[in-house]
């Protein structure tokens, strides 16, 4: 995660959050619903896409970076927001990051199973068919971006989506690798 360009005060949330992730017992807690959980939570259904993502790639030449698809991806979440009247600048960034999350669990997939041959994936799973689980997922997410403008416009924003990505772990239980590429992908969601 590339802490340069996240901003100070949200450094601080995404440290704490960090913290109380790691921390014994966190885990028995009863969280209480963020107004920013549908972002958080679509940002970490949108990352277990890329374990098939991964698993599609694996062994066949095709590399993690996809620039053309990319490229597909963005355009369509900006004309999308724009449809809804968000900002498409604002939806261009999110999901810049969502990508840059998706291809960090890649790439650690990548290397666990170069490291482990035995846990390589031995099917493949239809990139096309993944494809269009993410264009759905991409779809909700543009939506819920929309729907919490207001709540990603306050300085509480930083603080929500702290509480959001503790809310999500918990719900989903992510392994390290997933749980640092969630917080990366919500780096660009607070508009303050």
């Amino acid at each position: 995660m590339d802490l340069m360009r996240i901003s100070a005060p949200l450094t601080g949330t995404v440290i704490a959050a960090a913290v109380l992730l790691a921390a014994p017992g966190t885990a028995a807690a009863a969280p209480c619903v963020s107004p920013l959980h549908p972002v958080a939570s679509l940002a970490a259904e949108r990352l277990a896409t890329a374990d098939l993502v991964a698993a599609a790639k694996w062994g066949t030449g095709s590399p993690i970076d996809d620039p053309a698809r990319e490229q597909q991806v963005l355009d369509a979440v900006a004309a999308q927001a724009a449809q809804l009247g968000a900002d498409p600048d604002e939806a261009r960034r999110v999901f810049r990051d969502q990508i840059e999350a998706n291809k960090i669990v890649q790439r650690g997939l990548f290397a666990r199973w170069a490291a482990h041959p035995e846990q390589a994936p031995t099917t493949k799973p239809d990139l096309n068919v993944v494809r269009q689980t993410i264009n759905r997922i991409n779809t909700d997410l543009v939506r819920a971006l929309a729907d919490t403008t207001a709540e990603r416009d306050t300085p509480a924003c930083g603080p929500e989506l702290a509480t959001a990505v503790v809310e999500v772990h918990h719900e989903k239980h992510p392994d390290l690798l997933h749980t640092g590429a969630l917080v990366r992908s919500l780096v660009s969601a607070c508009r303050v």
